[in-house]
C-alpha cells in the first residue's frame, strides 16, 4: 500500500492514543486472549493494541468512527485474514451481528464523553457478550466499582453492578497517551452476569427508584422518594432517614418490590 499521512488526535472524537508499550502489554495480559477468542476492539486508533491482540485471537473486528484512521488501519492489518474493520459509530453498532460460535470479548480505549452510554448500549446486547475490558477515566471506573457508603457510589455503580461483575484492574497515567489527557485513566473488566440481580420486567421500576433516590445526594430517602413510593410502607422495609449512598443493591430491590406490590393492590 502507498504512504498513509500522519494522523493527529482529534478533540471532537475524544482521541488520546495509547503509546506506552509497558501499559499495552499489561492490557494484553489482563485480557488474556486465547486462540479461540473473538475480540471486538472499539476505537482502535492507530492500532497499537490491535497489533498485540491479533496474534493471540481467532478473529478481531475493529470499530472505528474516524474515517481518517481507516487507511492507517487498513495499511497495517488488511493482510491479516482474521481482521475485519468496520467504519461505524459504536453507540449505534449491533454487536450481536458479529457473533458466530462463541460470545464476543469487547476491548476499547473509550472516549470519556461517550463511555457511560456506550457501556449501557453494549449491556443491552449482553446475551452475546462474554466480557468487556475498557480504558476509562479513573473517576468513571471508581464509580462503576464503588461499594455502598463511598462518595463514588451512585446510580452508575448500581445499574452496572446489577448486570455485571466489575473489577478495577490498574491505573494508567496521562503520560501513557498522546496527547496526554488532563485526567487519570484506569483499566476495568466488566463481566455480564448469567442472571442479572434485577429481572428485565422489574428493571424500569428499579431504575426509576434508584434515579430518584440519588436525585439530591444530601437529602434523605424520605425526601427524595416521597413522590414515588408509599412512605409508611417503605419505612417498614428500611429506615428512610438514611441517604441513598448507604443502601445496598438488595435494599433497593426490597424497596422496588414494595413499589410493585403497592401498584398491584
Amino acid at each position: 500500500m502507498g504512504n498513509v499521512p500522519a494522523h493527529r488526535a482529534r478533540k471532537r472524537f475524544g482521541q488520546n492514543f495509547l503509546n506506552d508499550s509497558g501499559i499495552i502489554q499489561q492490557i494484553v495480559d489482563a485480557i488474556h486472549a486465547s486462540g479461540a477468542d473473538h475480540l471486538v476492539e472499539i476505537g482502535p486508533g492507530k492500532g497499537a493494541i490491535t497489533q498485540e491482540l491479533l496474534p493471540v485471537c481467532q478473529q478481531l473486528d475493529a470499530i472505528e468512527l474516524d474515517r481518517d484512521l481507516l487507511p492507517i488501519l487498513q495499511n497495517r492489518f488488511s493482510a491479516e485474514s482474521h481482521f475485519t474493520l468496520h467504519s461505524a459509530d459504536a453507540l449505534k453498532f449491533d454487536f450481536c451481528k458479529l457473533q458466530q460460535n462463541q460470545k464476543l470479548r469487547i476491548v476499547g480505549n473509550l472516549p470519556y464523553n461517550i463511555s457511560t452510554p456506550l457501556i449501557f448500549h453494549i449491556l443491552d446486547k449482553r446475551e452475546c457478550i462474554h466480557d468487556m475490558h475498557f480504558m476509562l477515566q479513573k473517576e468513571v471506573v471508581d464509580r462503576l466499582a464503588a461499594a455502598p457508603g463511598s462518595k463514588a457510589y451512585g446510580k452508575l455503580s448500581i445499574m452496572t453492578q446489577v448486570q455485571c461483575e466489575v473489577e478495577s484492574l490498574f491505573e494508567i497515567p496521562p503520560e501513557a497517551f498522546d496527547p496526554a489527557p488532563k485526567v487519570q485513566s484506569a483499566f476495568v473488566r466488566l463481566t455480564p452476569r448469567q442472571q442479572p440481580l434485577v429481572s428485565s420486567d422489574v428493571l424500569p421500576q428499579f431504575e426509576k427508584l434508584v434515579t430518584a433516590a440519588f436525585a439530591q445526594r444530601r437529602k434523605t430517602l424520605r425526601n427524595n422518594l416521597k413522590k414515588i413510593i408509599n412512605i409508611e410502607q417503605a419505612q417498614e422495609i428500611i429506615d428512610l432517614s438514611r441517604r441513598a449512598e448507604t443502601l445496598t443493591i438488595e435494599n433497593f430491590l426490597a424497596l422496588t418490590r414494595s413499589m410493585t406490590s403497592e401498584q398491584q393492590t
